[in-house]
């Protein structure tokens, strides 16, 4: 090729850039099922990712050439053969490239609290059996409870997934219209539980990163009659997820552009024009769909101004879920505990008692809830997450919100330096000893077996995803109880997906969100016609997938496949 062939082949690029149908902010789950929809419906899109690979939550990391580790994708419900995430795939033409494995239905999380283990099967009657038992004096109660998730639950997955008209969506859903407005620990008061139960049946709650005088009954029944229909792991892990999805979308002739971060969403007079990136170029679209965190989109990307003036206000006034930090841990040998499930274990009774902690910023000596998910009892044999003889672990645990007790006054999503600072440094060393130690009353000395042993703070999510605090969960309050946005937001073209939509947090709640948005634009309801079989994309364009064939590469997009840095596992 000549220079002139190389010239002439940039300025094709580049006219053929500016002719996009849509452009999606933030390369995480919910704008990619968003765009890989309006791709396969024939529009031109164009996803932006600030990061080094798109995936969001799903991401995926690589130590060593040895160890893969999850950041988000620990277990999902409802993937069987009638599952949401299933029919969201399938409605794309890819529903047979992405396989999922189902974790033991009898024990797929164990609850532990001092004097109490409860394994949590994946059945509603054996459930409420099992919670029974390990809890006579609150028998009643929890048949009541059980009732009431059971039924909200299963009004919200239908309304979800039928093409009903609204008045026949209100008449089903008697419950969801009774509770979706008030707190869990209003049902629990209802019920009459004691402490004890209350802490067991919330002790799941840190996967939506709130405590039950903040989260909503709705919120804790989608998630609890999610898993309760059987949980599973995608095999190959999280970012086969993020890389089948970025097919689809490259297949039918959309692009996704990796380290392509957006610094303003541009809108004249209410309505949506396109993005200007922070290297100062800038893209037209009649579309753009925000799948960046909603406070910054609103406030940062587009401004405020632009908005209803309640809704500025309310974002504003807007409160985060709960952070995490996570401790990832490689060993050279096996466990001697052979359950795959999840442990959710608690040095105490009170779990009301560490969200309030938690929301007054304190940050005790020692850990008092630990998350253990052991990918490598989940995936037997996955040579990605470790090699033969290994144990890949993460250790999770809530923080409370804010840097301060981090050492640092600001976030790196604002410019903020964190990683060399002393003080961080300190209390990052300080809080991995913490979370190995809580690590070991669990699953018994392991210490010397580390091969491998990092945290990721708050901070180090912010800084990868860029949410405000360095939350995985999204919005925990947006105005009134059980508010949060739906994917239009009033300026004509913008929309948003994601976790802190009305489509919940979670892997399952931001595809949702992705597909819904997709319907609104396309005028069609694509998720009842999805899962009822309808497929939108065409398989035969998918690529095959070779023997190399690795999602983290595919998930840089096709400009960047190639390119020099990617980790790889022998």
């Amino acid at each position: 090729m000549t220079p002139t062939d190389h010239c002439e082949d940039a300025l094709t690029r580049t006219s053929t850039e500016e002719q996009w149908d849509a452009i999606v902010v933030g390369g995480g789950l919910g704008g990619l099922t968003c765009a890989a929809y309006l791709a396969v419906a024939g529009r031109r899109v164009l996803v932006l990712e600030q990061h080094d690979w798109a995936g969001g939550n799903s991401h995926v990391f690589r130590r060593r050439r040895a160890y893969e580790f999850d950041v988000g994708v620990h277990y999902l419900g409802d993937c069987g053969s009638d599952g949401v995430i299933p029919a969201v795939l399938t409605g794309l033409g890819a529903g047979d490239r992405v396989p999922f494995r189902e974790l033991d239905p009898d024990c797929f999380d164990q609850i532990v609290i001092p004097g109490l283990t409860l394994d949590v099967p994946a059945d509603w009657d054996e459930y409420l059996a099992r919670l029974e038992s390990v809890l006579p004096d609150d028998v009643e109660g929890l048949r009541t409870f059980t009732a009431i998730c059971r039924a909200v639950g299963s009004e919200q997955r239908w309304a979800m997934l039928t093409d009903a008209e609204l008045p026949e969506i209100v008449a089903g859903t008697a419950h969801v219209q009774a509770w979706s407005r008030r707190r869990l620990s209003e049902l629990f008061d209802h019920c009459g539980l004691s402490t004890r139960a209350r802490t067991v049946l919330a002790a799941q709650s840190p996967n939506y990163g709130m405590g039950p005088d903040v989260a909503t009954v709705t919120t804790h029944a989608m998630v609890t009659d999610h898993y309760l229909r059987g949980a599973y792991v995608p095999v190959g892990g999280g970012q086969m997820l993020a890389a089948t999805l970025i097919e689809v979308l490259e297949a039918h002739g959309g692009e996704l552009r990796t380290r392509s971060r957006v610094a303003s969403i541009d809108i004249a007079d209410r309505v949506a024009t396109g993005v200007r990136l922070t290297d100062g170029a800038s893209l037209t679209a009649p579309l753009v769909i925000s799948n960046a965190d909603y406070r910054r989109t609103v406030l940062d990307l587009a401004g405020a101004e632009h908005f209803n003036p309640r809704i500025g206000r309310t974002t504003r006034e807007a409160t985060m879920g709960l952070p995490f930090a996570t401790v990832y841990v490689a060993l050279d040998r096996e466990l001697t505990r052979r359950a795959e499930a999840n442990i959710w274990w608690y040095d105490h009774e009170d779990i009301d008692e560490l969200y309030r902690g938690l929301y007054a910023g304190e940050q005790p000596e020692d850990v008092r809830f630990l998350f253990v998910s052991v990918a490598s009892l989940k995936n037997p044999g996955a040579r990605h997450l470790c090699p033969p003889g290994h144990t890949n672990i993460q250790l999770m645990t809530m923080c409370p919100p804010g840097y301060r007790h981090w050492g640092v006054e600001q976030g790196p999503a604002e410019g903020g330096r964190y990683r060399r600072e002393p003080a961080y440094l300190a209390e990052k060393q300080r809080f991995t000893d913490a979370v190995v130690r809580a690590g070991e009353r669990v699953l018994g000395p392991f210490r010397d077996s580390i091969t491998h042993l990092e945290l990721a703070s708050p901070l180090a999510q912010e800084r990868y995803t860029l949410s405000t605090g360095g939350t995985p969960f999204g919005l925990a309050t947006w105005g009134g109880t059980g508010a949060r946005p739906d994917t239009a937001t009033g300026v004509r073209g913008l929309y948003v997906v994601g976790q802190s939509t009305r489509y919940g947090s979670g892997v399952t709640g931001v595809m949702v969100s992705g597909i819904a948005c997709a319907a609104q634009i396309l005028g069609r309801p694509l998720l009842a016609e999805a899962h009822g079989g309808t497929v939108f994309g065409d398989p035969g364009r998918l690529p095959a997938r070779g023997a190399g064939w690795d999602p983290l590469a595919v998930s840089r997009g096709a400009a960047r496949r190639n390119a020099r840095g990617l980790a790889r596992v022998d």
